[in-house]
């Protein structure tokens, strides 16, 4: 009998943290360049206590022959010195195509994704973009997880980025 009243209270106390999550915002403004490479990016969290280095996204080209475009990771330096160049890449779940110009949103759901391993604390998310012969940049937003109130946060890029916003729930 107590068996069947202890389950429930524990998936209601686990609920509120396995349910948080993060929705991330990324513009990627056009540039009147000649030739255009549309920007690989990568995002991911550091921080935490043990301090910790947590892959979100990385976007790059993955349908060039003989995946040549890994060889463009490195001009994302520093996800490349976080961890990025011990990935074995693609991941799933975590890798996924570049993008076109515009406003894309990424959606983080504590359950499904490396959120779950996160331990409490400070961190700093990180949106690093590069471009096949052109610029590279890299934002940051400070978040506390898991989030105990809603939290936004933003910043702007200056050519490679544009807007970033973060929005984490509980």
């Amino acid at each position: 009998m107590k068996k069947s009243i202890l389950l429930p209270l524990l998936c209601v106390l686990a609920g509120p943290l396995a349910a948080a999550e993060l929705s991330l915002k990324v513009e990627i403004p056009p540039l009147p360049v000649a030739e255009y490479h549309r920007p690989y990016l990568a995002v991911w969290l550091e921080g935490g206590e043990p301090a910790q280095t947590t892959h979100l996204a990385v976007w790059y080209d993955q349908k060039k022959k003989d995946n040549a475009g890994l060889k463009w990771m490195k001009d994302l330096r520093q996800w490349w010195r976080k961890g990025g160049r011990d990935l074995e890449l693609p991941l799933d779940a975590v890798s996924s195509a570049t993008r076109a110009p515009g406003v894309h949103t990424l959606n983080f759901v504590g359950g499904k994704t490396p959120l779950d391993k996160l331990a409490p604390g400070n961190y700093t998310l990180f949106v690093e973009a590069a471009r096949e012969g052109g610029g590279r940049e890299v934002v940051r937003l400070p978040l506390a997880w898991p989030p105990k109130s809603a939290q936004n946060a933003s910043a702007r890029g200056q050519e490679e980025l544009g807007a970033v916003s973060l929005q984490a729930k509980p």
